[in-house]
């Protein structure tokens, strides 16, 4: 019966044991998830503090380019947030903050007008040389805009320190997608407020872009 007893015991203890293991194991997988959505968590929340602190920020001094931010545009007319972001680049370029504007924006199907060709529309008409104006009609957002930008200022031969004008919200994506594509931006806001809803799609922007690359970021959009 001893002999029989001791067989049993030698049974149970692998079995004991491996269900330890198991246990041990989950508990790791377990903490790895917890920490890895904390983490992921702590980056958001970070990339939100950031996205709001630079909504708050006017970054205005001299450089070579002011960049005007597309917008809505209605059939050759500024929306509401194209018109303050051209107005407030049109005070800048009086107050001799930059010799040039760039107009960007494409435009949407169905549109005969460019947001560019736009732009450039309403700054001549408010007495803005039109060979102080340089209109980027390429690209479809913000990425491939700000691309193209650097590439028609360098074909220009004028220098790549730019004034990025657009909604507060916008201000820390749009100032690393210019770095990304080789301008070294600052930035002025508008005078429009920015709603929460804004600083978290900018947030979720920012921090995809920030992970993968704000290039194949901006085709995940197309």
């Amino acid at each position: 019966m001893k002999d029989l007893d001791q067989r049993i015991d030698h049974k149970s203890e692998p079995e004991g044991t491996s269900s330890m293991r198991n246990a041990n194991v989950g508990r790791l997988a377990m903490l790895f998830v917890m920490a890895c959505t904390l983490l992921a968590l702590t980056f958001v929340v970070f990339t939100f503090i950031q996205v709001w602190f630079q909504s708050t920020r006017d970054e205005v001094k001299s450089v070579d380019v002011i960049v005007v931010l597309g917008a809505a545009q209605w059939d050759g007319i500024p929306s509401p947030v194209l018109k303050a972001r051209l107005d407030h680049a049109l005070d800048l370029h009086n107050r001799e903050v930059a010799p040039y504007i760039v107009t960007t924006g494409s435009k949407q199907k169905g549109d005969r007008f460019t947001e560019a060709y736009t732009g450039l529309t309403y700054l001549l008409e408010r007495g803005v040389p039109e060979n102080k104006i340089i209109v980027v009609v390429d690209g479809l957002d913000t990425y491939q805009s700000l691309s193209a930008t650097s590439s028609a200022i360098q074909l220009a031969g004028l220098g790549n320190q730019v004034l990025l004008v657009s909604d507060p919200y916008h201000a820390l994506r749009a100032k690393e997608i210019a770095r990304e594509v080789g301008l070294e931006p600052s930035f002025s806001p508008t005078s429009l407020d920015s709603s929460f809803g804004q600083l978290l799609r900018e947030t979720l922007g920012t921090s995809i872009g920030r992970i993968i690359g704000f290039r194949r970021a901006s085709t995940l959009s197309e």
